[in-house]
């Protein structure tokens, strides 16, 4: 089991049941014998690092097979995502994985129910924070994909506000740091510095920290960016 077992030896949660479960049932089979998927379950349901980057190849796989066809080229940009994000030979391990969730059928809505149902809000942000950047690793993002990672954050409970200000991280337009921020660019300064304290509290590192350290580091980019709009908007009216 190299790299990928440190997350299934550290324990999995609730991806072993439902939906996410079902699939995995044939994903493992290069790592474990699938009858004996419940002895690696968490008894505590709490989200896991394994449920995390479980949920995370899940929903990628989903959204490369809306058009019914993966592309190879798909799966260089997800490639090289993935070793930036968590390193060569993790990402390696999680690439295998990915093929293999790829061969099943994924009731996207059903997932994304059992991801919103067991996953804290904090960590759904992160999340989708994770699915914008990969599906801009082409560098470029279509309307079609627009719409349809709008849909996964709805489904995944995320308010509308947060879904406007992770599309801005990625999507810039001519207001895009008043969108990451949350506010009307009419907002007065007060308003403006009341919803940074709010997004900077919502967003920090911190509250994914329990999924490991490469987590954090890709929280850390949000919150960044958080922190880039606020000091945009500063700038501009003179802020204080």
């Amino acid at each position: 089991m190299t790299k990928f077992g440190k997350w299934i030896g550290a324990g999995l949660g609730w991806t072993i049941g439902g939906p996410i479960g079902a699939i995995l049932g044939f994903a493992f089979g290069s790592f474990v014998d699938a009858s004996n998927l419940e002895r690696f379950a968490n008894r505590n349901q709490d989200t896991t690092t394994g449920d995390f980057i479980i949920s995370l190849l899940v929903v990628i796989a989903a959204v490369m097979k809306a058009d019914q066809r993966v592309m190879k080229s798909e799966l260089t940009f997800v490639r090289n995502y993935l070793t930036g994000a968590f390193g060569e030979s993790e990402s390696s391990e999680m690439l295998r994985m990915l093929r293999d969730i790829l061969k099943q059928e994924i009731p996207l809505k059903d997932v994304t129910r059992q991801i919103r149902a067991r996953m804290d809000y904090p960590s759904r942000l992160q999340l989708m924070h994770l699915i914008y950047g990969i599906a801009l690793a082409d560098g470029s993002i279509i309307e079609p994909e627009v719409i349809q990672l709008r849909q996964i954050a709805v489904d995944l409970g995320i308010n509308d506000a947060d879904i406007s200000s992770l599309k801005s991280m990625f999507i810039q337009t001519t207001d895009w740091a008043y969108s990451i921020l949350e506010v009307d660019k009419n907002a007065g300064n007060e308003e403006i510095k009341k919803s940074y304290r709010q997004l900077a509290l919502k967003n920090h590192p911190d509250k994914v920290a329990y999924l490991g350290e490469e987590i954090r580091k890709k929280a850390q980019e949000k919150f960044q960016k958080i922190n880039e709009a606020y000091e945009v908007i500063k700038k501009e009216r003179g802020m204080v």
